[in-house]
């Protein structure tokens, strides 16, 4: 955690996914609370947080979120239809929420602080399989998926993109998000593809 980071304010939205830095996830946004938040957001260009959910549901009464989440921006949107949103968002840096408040119209506000970016780190040679497979990914589903730049070099770049695409249970994604060490986050990777091979 750094110090140079202080506590600001983030409307949070909590979903059945994670998000990690640099990663996108297209949204289709039909709630009033979150309709309001987005074009809060396009309006000022400014971030939301989304947060896995702990306990509850995407809709209805306000979800309980992990303590750990991703601020992320809106890339592009549009509206094919009255009432819904379609946006396009970007994961920027990882946040832990210290404290939370629900809004009258059901919208959660957190008091967040960010966590220091991971720094980068080369793969370590019994790993190589995990960038192997990623390149696989990545070639098959292009740069709409995979924004540009691409860095199979970076174990964090490679750690954040499988962790996204890979079958795996909220709960491992959410754990995966909350770790600061990017060589184990691709060593416990690399062995749940070992077994999805075997």
């Amino acid at each position: 955690m750094s110090a140079d980071f202080k506590p600001s304010t983030l409307p949070l939205f909590p979903l059945n996914s994670v998000v990690f830095p640099g990663g996108r996830l297209p949204l289709r946004i039909f709630e009033q609370r979150y309709l309001e938040m987005v074009k809060q957001a396009i309006a000022r260009d400014a971030p939301f947080g989304i947060c896995a959910i702990r306990e509850g549901a995407e809709t209805g009464t306000p979800a309980v979120p992990h303590g750990v989440g991703t601020r992320v921006r809106i890339t592009d949107w549009d509206m094919p239809e009255t009432g819904i949103l379609h946006i396009d968002t970007r994961g920027q840096e990882r946040f832990v929420i210290r404290d939370i408040h629900t809004e009258p119209s059901g919208l959660l506000v957190g008091t967040v602080e960010s966590v220091s970016s991971e720094a980068p780190a080369a793969v370590p040679d019994d790993l190589e399989l995990a960038v192997e497979i990623l390149r696989h990914i990545v070639d098959e589903y292009g740069d709409t998926h995979f924004p540009a730049p691409h860095e199979f070099d970076n174990a964090v770049w490679v750690g954040y993109r499988l962790s996204e695409v890979l079958p795996l249970k909220l709960s491992t994604r959410q754990n995966l998000l909350e770790m600061n060490d990017s060589v184990m986050r691709l060593r416990i990777l690399t062995e749940f593809l070992k077994k999805q091979i075997n």
